[in-house]
């Protein structure tokens, strides 16, 4: 069900592992995975099919933080399903996409404890997920 959001028990550590399982919508035009803290949003994933990029950022203070990050490929389908893993490392985040790896992203907000919520929405149905 999307949108989605889930508490991250005991916030963000090296290590950790967030997993999203679902089917892409036939006409999807955006979906997006952002990891919150108290303040704004540590890291915003957010594949946009009508441009075929996915935009990396961050959120803090009411503004987007730096320049986003985007690049192509797009590693997801319209119409099939998709896995992502996104991996915490002790300097960034690791994103994969149906067991590739596709994205890494360096930590601009660097409290990682305090990033405790996932949020998930966009065109697509979820069908697992593990925060």
């Amino acid at each position: 069900m999307v949108p989605y959001k889930s508490i991250i028990r005991g916030g963000l550590q090296p290590g950790k592992v967030i997993v999203a399982q679902g089917i892409i919508n036939s006409q999807a035009k955006r979906i997006e995975f952002n990891l919150h803290h108290k303040f704004g949003i540590a890291f915003h994933y957010n594949p946009r099919f009508d441009t075929n990029m996915v935009v990396r950022n961050t959120f803090e203070d009411g503004k987007w933080r730096d320049m986003e990050e985007q690049s192509g490929p797009m590693p997801f389908k319209r119409g099939q399903p998709f896995l992502v893993t996104i991996f915490c490392s002790r300097d960034h985040y690791k994103v994969f996409v149906n067991g590739e790896e596709t994205h890494t992203f360096n930590h601009r907000f660097t409290k990682l404890g305090e990033i405790d919520v996932l949020k998930v929405s966009g065109d697509m149905e979820l069908t697992f997920v593990q925060p």
